[in-house]
């Protein structure tokens, strides 16, 4: 059996396939667009996930939708009602459901009469537990997801039972944890979809100067929260979100009362003070006080595994001080828990729930979407030979892995800047290893070198190291597996200085830990420079320059010869630059 999920006509628009049970691929609309939180319709997404498992569109069973009209359809008539240019959105988005037969037919080129695949739709949050749960190897888990908003919910929680889900409680709309994120957010400057990343990062360079006002601002009732709302205007006028073609665009959701109490708000590229930072400080430490509290209110004795999804669980700060602060033993979080993820979670939602088949397959990677072959690789080589020339590069294959991963490891260990492009593409925000800038984290000056001929980032964001699974216990105060780099944890004291580059002003950071077995490659590259320097560690950050991770090898060599880098180790060719 076939079924293609897609997340359609909202921000991280996405496809997945999943064959008898087993997710066969995925991947974000952005990666082929290059537009960033790419919104509209993933066609490219789609032709990818057929092509990938050698089916037409005819062969597909069942598409899954994570969306469904009727959820909290009461909620969604009162405001409405209220509201009148949000009922014409909702009925927008409703009608957008009903045509997506025909946007496939027009997409590629037959009658629509010819897709005999079932529409299914799956509510938003259930599709979030789902892309968790039943990717994971739990047999059974408590599951929470939290976000801004999906189908009028924001947070939803529950249990899973080998096939099963049962949702336990939730709160709708106008409250939510994610809009609470984002309209400080948007506070502070940083008015761009999806920078909430950007305030958890400088969050660590404030002090809880303003505690007593995020308390103010979302307080916990009981079990629940509820959100002041004299500080928002997403309940009382329409919020113009533009997530039908392109860029995803979210307009001011703070009211003026936020400033009166806060002070005025910072305007993008103004000067960060110290208020700043302090207010980012409180809104990370009351984003963890509500969240820790919902967990511990409404997980089941009994019940030591956690499943998290929802755009907030890409706080990493915050999940990795769940150990320490809840009864949760074990966290599993996919490699995409926002909206990418709802793809894969509809489809399984689909598979394991509706049609009652037995769980077969578990996310141990994040390696989904497409690949190159050495040919086709050397093929795009070959036809810039005449840009590697005006750029002094030379060229050479290697094609004994362990040489290749040697002499890359040596040249990080030399202070160079690597681009490191290998194997499929990743699923989710993160560069985990096969589309990677990779550099020296003992070097603390590869922050700033980094910054300045490639990334050109806020001085405050921290960079991310990958480690060998087998030695994070001696460089980490948590040794839980971050195999997709959601989760930061303290670095020991006597190491900090040793892998100073990814170490943020805290103490922490959030890691990746590489397994031999699931990506056998990367886990060689990193083993090596280990082998050189005694350090099982590298610096990772993605590889691009303000835009999408690179996709192609036609975007790594374009990304190569624009910026600064040293060296482009793509499939088992060297392409060096010399000054």
């Amino acid at each position: 059996m076939n079924i293609l999920g897609i997340n359609a006509y909202h921000p991280d628009s996405s496809a997945a396939l999943i064959v008898n049970g087993k997710l066969v691929a995925a991947v974000e609309e952005e990666r082929f667009t290059r537009i960033k939180h790419f919104a509209g319709f993933p066609k490219d997404s789609v032709k990818y996930c057929l092509r990938e498992g050698r089916l037409n569109l005819g062969d597909i069973d069942y598409i899954a939708l994570p969306r469904s009209p009727y959820a909290r359809f009461l909620k969604k008539m009162y405001y409405g009602v209220k509201i009148p240019a949000l009922l014409c959105h909702r009925l927008y988005a409703w009608e957008k459901t009903l045509t997506v037969k025909r946007k496939l037919s027009d997409l590629f080129g037959i009658d629509e009469s010819l897709i005999r695949a079932k529409i299914v739709k799956v509510e938003h949050h259930r599709a979030h537990l789902a892309s968790s749960f039943f990717v994971s190897n739990f047999e059974e888990a408590f599951l929470f997801s939290a976000d801004a908003l999906g189908d009028f919910g924001s947070t939803v929680w529950g249990i899973g039972k080998g096939n099963s889900i049962r949702v336990l409680g939730e709160v709708a709309f106008p409250h939510s944890l994610g809009f609470f994120y984002t309209a400080l957010t948007q506070y502070l400057g940083f008015l761009k979809f999806g920078d909430e990343y950007k305030v958890m990062g400088l969050a660590a360079y404030g002090k809880d100067a303003f505690g007593d006002e995020l308390k103010e601002i979302v307080q916990i009732k009981k079990d629940t929260f509820h959100l002041n709302l004299k500080y928002f205007l997403h309940h009382k006028k329409y919020i113009d979100m533009n997530f039908e073609d392109g860029y995803p665009h979210l307009d001011l959701i703070f009211s003026p009362y936020l400033e009166k109490r806060l002070g005025a708000r910072r305007g993008p590229g103004q000067p960060i003070e110290a208020r700043h930072k302090n207010i980012a400080f409180s809104l990370q430490k009351r984003l963890e006080e509500v969240l820790f509290c919902l967990l511990k209110t409404h997980s089941l004795k009994g019940y030591s595994n956690l499943c998290l999804s929802g755009g907030v669980a890409f706080n990493c700060v915050a999940n990795g001080k769940i150990f320490e602060n809840t009864q949760f033993n074990e966290v599993y979080i996919s490699p995409a828990p926002g909206d990418a993820g709802l793809a894969i979670g509809a489809a399984f939602y689909l598979w394991n729930q509706a049609l009652g088949k037995p769980r077969q397959f578990v996310m141990e990677h994040a390696y989904w979407g497409p690949a190159y072959s050495e040919t086709e690789i050397g093929c795009q080589i070959e036809a810039r030979k005449g840009d590697f020339q005006k750029s002094g590069c030379t060229i050479k294959r290697i094609n004994n892995e362990d040489e290749l991963c040697e002499m890359t490891a040596g040249e990080i260990a030399q202070g160079k800047v690597i681009g490191w492009f290998q194997g499929r593409v990743e699923w989710g925000p993160r560069a985990l290893g096969n589309r990677s800038i990779v550099v020296d984290p003992r070097r603390e000056e590869m922050k700033a070198t980094l910054n300045r001929r490639i990334k050109h980032r806020e001085p405050f964001r921290p960079f991310a190291p990958s480690i060998l699974e087998e030695d994070i216990s001696d460089y980490f105060k948590c040794s839980h597996l971050s195999p997709f780099m959601l989760f930061a944890f303290e670095v020991k004291d006597e190491e900090k200085d040793a892998i100073a580059a990814v170490v943020h002003t805290d103490g922490s950071a959030r890691l990746q830990t590489v397994a031999k077995t699931t990506n056998p490659r990367y886990w060689r590259l990193i083993d090596a420079f280990k082998k050189a320097t005694g350090v099982p560690v590298v610096l990772n950050t993605s590889f691009n320059e303000n835009e999408p991770i690179v996709c192609t090898p036609q975007e790594a060599i374009d990304c190569f010869l624009r910026t600064e880098m040293d060296i482009l180790v793509i499939g088992e060719f060297v392409i060096r630059k010399h000054s």
